[in-house]
């Protein structure tokens, strides 16, 4: 139950703190929406950043883990945990598993976002 409630808290405080970088930088009269690219960059920069701590210090609770990544980067942005997961392909030189998630994640993302915008039109 305190495992939840960590996700919960860190998901909370990252979803909040995406929705006011949108609020901020996502302007109609920009050509792109700033305000998501800002969230999935700095997102995959701090899983990245986290990650690597969390390899370094083993030690560390596993309570802080679920509080920051799985719960903050998860709210904060989804792109942070399939970049992490990516880079974990990376990392074992996989690199059919890596190309094979990156373009599936991409293609069924896209495909499913236009589908469920079909369906609800």
């Amino acid at each position: 139950m305190k495992s939840l409630l960590l996700v919960f808290l860190g998901g909370g405080l990252g979803s909040v703190g995406r929705y006011l970088l949108t609020l901020i930088f996502n302007n109609k009269s920009y050509s792109l929406p700033y305000g998501t690219l800002i969230a999935n960059v700095i997102g995959s920069l701090l899983i990245g950043i986290l990650i690597a701590l969390f390899l370094k210090n083993q030690d560390w609770e596993d309570q802080y883990k679920l509080l920051a990544v799985v719960g903050f980067c998860g709210g904060f942005t989804t792109m942070s945990s399939f970049s992490a997961e990516s880079i974990a392909y990376l990392r074992q030189g996989d690199l059919l598993q890596f190309s094979v998630y990156l373009l599936l994640t991409i293609i069924l993302c896209m495909a499913f976002t236009y589908l469920g915008f079909q369906w609800a039109k």
